[in-house]
Order: C-alpha cells, then sequence, then structure tokens
C-alpha cells in the first residue's frame, strides 16, 4: 500500500462509448481529477468535455503522460493495450484497461510484469463480475451453499457484432467473439471459483456457419467451448456475433452443485438487466432484480483503490490466467 493520494490526476486514452461511460463513472465518486483526455475523433472529444469540462485534450499517450497523471485509463483498440499499459506503468501510472488486456498470454504476462516491477495498480474492465447478481452467486459459491459445483455453463450471444473493422482483423483484435465476449465469460467461471486449474480445453470456432481454418484471415463469430476443472467441474461456454437468436443478447451463468444451483440470466434480450435466483429441486429464489447500475463500477472501484494508495495486486495475476485460457482455446 502506498501514501493515498488526495486528488489522483487521471487521462483517459480513448473516449468512444465505453471509455466516456467509464470517465462518467469515476468522476461520480467524487474523489478523481480527469485533467486530459486523447482520442481521434473530434466528436468523442467533445463529448467527453462535457463530463469533464475542464480536461485538456492531446493528440496521444505521450501528450497524457506529460501531465504527470498517477492513473490512466484506455480504451483503444485491442491490438494497443499491452504496449500502452507498459508504457504507462513504466513510466509510474496506474493503469486500468479495457478487455483484452493483451492479444495472447505473453502480452497480457508481459503487462502484469510492468505492473509488479512499477508497484502500480492494474486493473481490467471484466464488468460483469461486480453485477449484483453475480456478486450474490459468488459469496453462495464461496459459503459453499450449492454443495460442490460439477458443471457451469455460460452463454454470451450479440445479435449485432461489432461496428468498427478493426474488431474483424485479426492482427489488430487478436480474435473474434471468444476475444470479444468469451473472455467475460471464461473470467466469470474462474473467478466465480476462486480461479482452479484448468486441466482440459476443446473448442469449436466457426466463421460465417463454416469450421474456421485460417486465423490469419478471419475470426471466429460462433464458438462453442468446453473446460475441464482441476476440481473434476466442466465448463461449457459458447459465445457469438449476429446470430439469429430472436432478441439483441442472450447472456447467462448458471452454476450447478450437488446441494442447489444458481443463475444470472439477463432480462428480455437486454445487455443491461439481469435477475439472479438461486434454485433447490424445483424451487427458486430470487438473489437480485434490476435496475442495476453495474457498468462503470469495476472502473469506479479502481478509482476509489488509486486513491486510496493501492500499489500492485497480486489479484492482477490472475488476468494471465485467463489470457492463457484463451490461448489455449485459439490452439
Amino acid at each position: 500500500m502506498n501514501a493515498p493520494i488526495p486528488r489522483p490526476r487521471l487521462g483517459f486514452l480513448g473516449v468512444g462509448w465505453i471509455g466516456r461511460s467509464r470517465l462518467a463513472a469515476i468522476a461520480a465518486t467524487g474523489r478523481i481529477d480527469i485533467v486530459a483526455i486523447a482520442d481521434p475523433s473530434p466528436e468523442n472529444r467533445a463529448e467527453a468535455l462535457l463530463l469533464a469540462p475542464g480536461a485538456a485534450t492531446v493528440e496521444d499517450l505521450d501528450a497524457l503522460l506529460a501531465h504527470e497523471l498517477d492513473g490512466i485509463v484506455i480504451a483503444t483498440p485491442s491490438a494497443f493495450h499491452a504496449a500502452q499499459s507498459i508504457e504507462a506503468l513504466e513510466r509510474g501510472v496506474a493503469v486500468f484497461c479495457q478487455k483484452p488486456l493483451g492479444r495472447n498470454g505473453g502480452e497480457a504476462r508481459a503487462v502484469v510484469a510492468a505492473a509488479r516491477a512499477a508497484d502500480r495498480l492494474l486493473g481490467v474492465d471484466f464488468s460483469y463480475r461486480l453485477t449484483d447478481g453475480m456478486v450474490r452467486i459468488r459469496d453462495l459459491l464461496t459459503a459453499q451453499a450449492l454443495g460442490p459445483v460439477h458443471a457451469i455453463d455460460l452463454t454470451f450471444h450479440n445479435a449485432y457484432g461489432p461496428d468498427k473493422p478493426w474488431f474483424y482483423d485479426p492482427a489488430l483484435s487478436g480474435g473474434g467473439c471468444v476475444m470479444d465476449l468469451g473472455v467475460h465469460l471464461v473470467d466469470l467461471a474462474l473467478w466465480a471459483l476462486d480461479f482452479p486449474a484448468v486441466t482440459t480445453v476443446s473448442s469449436h470456432l466457426f466463421a460465417a456457419g463454416r469450421p474456421l481454418v485460417d486465423r490469419a484471415t478471419q475470426v471466429e463469430d460462433f464458438a462453442i467451448v468446453t473446460l475441464g476443472l482441476e476440481t473434476g467441474a466442466v465448463v461449457r461456454l459458447a459465445c457469438s456475433w449476429r446470430l439469429h437468436a430472436g432478441c439483441d443478447a442472450v447472456i447467462a451463468a448458471d452454476f450447478y452443485g450437488r446441494d442447489g444451483g444458481a443463475s444470472l440470466r439477463n432480462v428480455a434480450g437486454s445487455f443491461y438487466d439481469f435477475v439472479a435466483e438461486q434454485y433447490r429441486g424445483t424451487t427458486r429464489a430470487v438473489l437480485a432484480n434490476p435496475p442495476d447500475v453495474w457498468g462503470g463500477r469495476a472502473a469506479a472501484d479502481w478509482a476509489r483503490r488509486l486513491a486510496d494508495g493501492a500499489g500492485f495486486d497480486t489479484a492482477a495475476e490472475r488476468l494471465v490466467d485467463v489470457a492463457a485460457v484463451l490461448d489455449r482455446i485459439y490452439a
């Protein structure tokens, strides 16, 4: 733990929709000064300045870091996450980065090593962890209220798919729907069970309805993956872009144990509204209901910890575990 920072100075690299959402959540903590933003889009910069009217607008990461920052929020294309995070960390600046932290395990490992060497707080925007429902389910699992868990079933189908071309370029994105959506599912499963080792991985990846054959030129838009855990439990996950799902999105996380089950599910195809329930036999009890303003919760938590003086947190090493599982899915 370092000395508390009365008003940490933050910069934002990338203020598209996600970046602005995280900016608003961090500003709402009332503990941060947002001093500079960088984004190539004049429209994005103008929208961000409505949320942080005193911030300077600059051209790039180097110009941001010249503002003597305590922390930076990175919301740029995936290909840049690792290098930008490492540059900031090596300059003594804490980092909150959009997922994925890197396009592969090697990139993620390098970022975590830089955070450890600099003793700086590193966070990644695994926001679904902090939905009310998922927090309640993890509490049940920690208390062993479901008994030993033997099956986890996870789904994230997005009926639209990304609207930016770089998502479809393997060199820039690192992968398709698994890198974009499946990373949340892998993280949820491992985090909820306190990161057991993954012993086996099998995966089926598709592009435009056919098996993916050339990752150098294509990214997957549908995936089914099975993970075997050291506990003996089995995780099945499915994710996709542009699936004919009959609604905007299908998002679910189901946990089944010897003594009960628990489920987080989106409501009526929503990307934002979730209900969580606990099951026992044919009965169910509600754990959490919407509304729940959760999207910026991980960013706000990181900002508060930064203000409190948090340095490197060994929990960041688990980010490498998630990235390593994605490597095995793609392999």
